[in-house]
This record gives structure tokens, sequence and C-alpha cells, in this order.
């Protein structure tokens, strides 16, 4: 069973920048898509970010665009650098692994049920 433990959120003035990290519990982790998505309260968990399984492609969400990066190290710690942070920015991130799939890795994964493996959460409040 994969885990995941995200971390690197906090309280942030708008304009602020902030960097979550996943860590992965298994070596093999390098073969698997990442994905970031966040949950505002009362809103449904929503699409941020996507990398594919061996790092070539990267997807955003239109609402981020420009100002989020998505990244992996050798290490298998997968990165969402997020920078110009906004109030509506706010919610709890959650990354999200994806194991291989000829379905799946021909496109991104925007949606959440196209992900195996789920962390628990590192909250991200964006202050006017």
């Amino acid at each position: 069973q994969v885990q995941l433990v995200e971390s690197g959120g906090g309280l942030v003035q708008a304009g602020g920048s902030l960097r979550l990290s996943c860590a992965p519990s298994t070596r093999t982790f390098t073969t698997y898509a990442m994905g970031w998505f966040r949950q505002a309260p009362g809103k449904e968990r929503e699409f941020v970010a996507a990398l594919n399984w061996n790092g070539a492609a990267t997807h955003y969400a239109d609402s981020v665009k420009g100002r989020f990066t998505i990244s992996r190290d050798n290490n298998k710690n997968t990165y969402l650098q997020m920078i110009a942070l906004k109030p509506e920015d706010t919610g709890v991130y959650y990354c999200a692994a994806g194991r291989r799939s000829a379905a799946l890795d021909i496109r991104p994964r925007r949606e959440p049920n196209e992900y195996d493996y789920w962390g628990q959460g590192t909250q991200v409040t964006v202050s006017s």
C-alpha cells in the first residue's frame, strides 16, 4: 500500500508563495503519475496540476496556470510551487498518485477517480 505525506501548507498573504511537498512511502514511485487537487470549504475537490508517469508532461487548471508548477525530484518527492497566491487559492491541498495505465497514460489525469492513492492533505490559507 502506497502512502503519501504532504507538507508545506500554511498561512500566507495574497501575493506570497508556498511550496508543497508530497513524500511517498515506496521506492518505485517514479513510475506513478502524480497530481495535486484542492478542496475549499463547501466545495468539491478540484484539479490543480498533474505530472505524467515519466515526468515529461505537466498539465494545469486554468486558474493556476503561470502561477503554480508541479515537479518531481530524484528522491521521488513531488512538489507544487505556488507563487502570486490569491485568497481563492485557499483550501486543503491533496497529492495523489496513479498507477500506470495504458488508457490513462496518454492524456492528463484531471479527475480524482483516475488516481489510486491520496495523502491526508495540507491546509493553505491565503489572506487578503
